[in-house]
């Protein structure tokens, strides 16, 4: 999928069967770099990719949205991408605290 500012793809080392990438066409560092355009456009193809995966299959329940922004944050390329993975009741023992899992012992609340 793809529109004038934007495209989506597979990722190409998937944490769950279609966890999709969003990437801007334009090369910027991170989300914080984005146009409100580019903004727009991405969001646009989060939700075009995410009907597409809930037609393909209806074991998906739910979905994560994120984006790593700098080293200390996890970035390893530096070219803005946005991350839409889906969720599957089961997938992990203990779902309830989602990203917040990112740093060990934050994630319960």
């Amino acid at each position: 999928m793809e529109n004038d500012l934007a495209y989506a793809m597979l990722d190409g080392f998937p944490i769950t069967r279609s966890h999709s990438l969003i990437i801007p066409k334009r090369h910027v560092l991170d989300y914080f770099g984005l146009s409100r355009d580019e903004l727009v456009a991405c969001d646009l193809l989060i939700k075009e990719a995410r009907e597409k995966i809930q037609a393909d299959d209806n074991s998906v329940e739910g979905f994560n949205i994120g984006a790593n922004c700098g080293s200390v944050a996890g970035q390893t390329i530096f070219h803005c991408h946005l991350h839409l993975i889906p969720r599957r009741a089961g997938d992990v023992e203990e779902p309830r605290g989602g990203l917040r899992h990112m740093i060990p012992g934050k994630g319960a609340y």
